[in-house]
């Protein structure tokens, strides 16, 4: 892999990917970032990486969903493998507006894997980065596996479903050299404030009110974004072409201990909040449509092949995610105000797909 596609770079786990690749894994080669800079996209991400990466770094702001314009960026850069991360994410967008899901995870998703295909032997490898969402809800025992079968309740997991199945049929129908990773929730550095763990510690900061859905039970496995991006890496060096891998954190929490866990640690970074604890300002709100109960993931198959394991604890990641954000009002405030957006029309344009680098 010497030039190597990122899509969806500029978003919380592409960037932190990037970053990974670039300051702390063995990859010599160089990236190409391909970004929309929607909503979630944040050139502040990767500030500074360009200047310091000159020659193994480049931008280019561009719709994976146009497929002219991104096959000149494979003809460009000379691509010979992809990691897709580029997708919309958040499912409670996805119950308001689900044609922009199925648009970018399902039509963009195919342009690339067409792209792709036209490679031929020039293709090392496309990665395409999933979610557990597409595996539905868990009862009380048990965890996803990676032949646990699918059974998506929103629109967004719809979506990652069908682009997940589109891979694989890509791999088994004109054999591209592809690997699939299904993760669990990330938490971390850059991730966008409309996240449960980063809305909580700037609401609980700021001494808003702090949204829970339901009766707060509702379970998730806790993947620190560092681990993830480990687990991608290893995966795609090492992982079985035309394999499925699971990568989960070991670390499942209900939702409100999650929260009550947050206001804890930041009363005792930052004292409490007009002399109450910051779980005074929890609030529970009417749970969301199609809600899953419960996500485990099982990751002993990527553990037990390419011997990959979790460095974070809950515990330990959400202290360094909480000071991070402690640490990066400049970043918060830039995303929250729309300052940020500005600037962006202001260098690069409005007009979805403009090309750039």
């Amino acid at each position: 892999m010497k030039n190597l596609l990122v899509t969806g770079g500029m978003g919380f786990i592409g960037a932190n990917f990037i970053r990974y690749l670039l300051y702390e894994s063995d990859f010599k080669g160089s990236v190409v970032n391909v970004d929309l800079l929607t909503y979630a996209g944040n050139m502040d991400n990767l500030a500074g990486v360009e200047k310091e990466f000159p020659d193994r770094y480049r931008f280019v702001r561009c719709d994976i969903c146009e497929r002219e314009k991104m096959q000149e960026i494979f003809d460009r850069f000379k691509v010979d493998s992809i990691c897709h991360f580029a997708a919309e994410s958040h499912v409670d967008r996805s119950l308001v507006r689900p044609d922009a899901f199925i648009q970018t995870n399902i039509v963009g998703t195919f342009r690339l894997l067409e792209i792709a295909r036209g490679l031929g032997g020039g293709l090392e490898l496309f990665h395409h980065v999933s979610t557990d969402e597409v595996f539905g809800s868990l009862g009380d025992e048990g965890s996803f596996t990676e032949e646990t079968p699918y059974r998506p309740n929103s629109p967004y997991s719809a979506s990652k479903a069908a682009s997940d199945h589109l891979v694989r049929a890509y791999s088994k129908s004109y054999g591209l050299p592809v690997t699939i990773s299904n993760c669990s929730n990330n938490y971390g550095p850059y991730q966008f404030p409309e996240k449960l763990i980063p809305l909580v510690i700037l609401n609980a900061l700021e001494g808003k009110p702090m949204p829970v859905y339901g009766d707060g039970r509702n379970i998730r496995d806790w993947l620190y974004v560092r681990d993830h991006c480990s687990a991608i890496w290893a995966i795609m060096k090492e992982g079985r072409r035309g394999d499925t891998y699971n990568v989960g954190g070991n670390n499942e929490m209900e939702n409100i201990d999650v929260v009550r866990l947050v206001c804890d640690i930041l009363d005792e970074f930052c004292g409490l909040y007009e002399k109450e604890p910051r779980r005074t300002l929890i609030e529970y709100v009417k749970d969301r449509p199609g809600h899953d109960r419960r996500y485990a993931i099982d990751s002993s198959k990527l553990t037990g092949e390419l011997g990959w394991n979790p460095q974070e604890s809950f515990a330990t990641g959400i202290r360094k995610t909480v000071r991070w954000y402690l640490d990066n009002r400049l970043w918060v405030d830039r995303v929250r105000s729309g300052e940020y957006k500005a600037w962006i029309e202001e260098q690069y344009g409005s007009r979805p797909g403009r090309k750039l680098g």
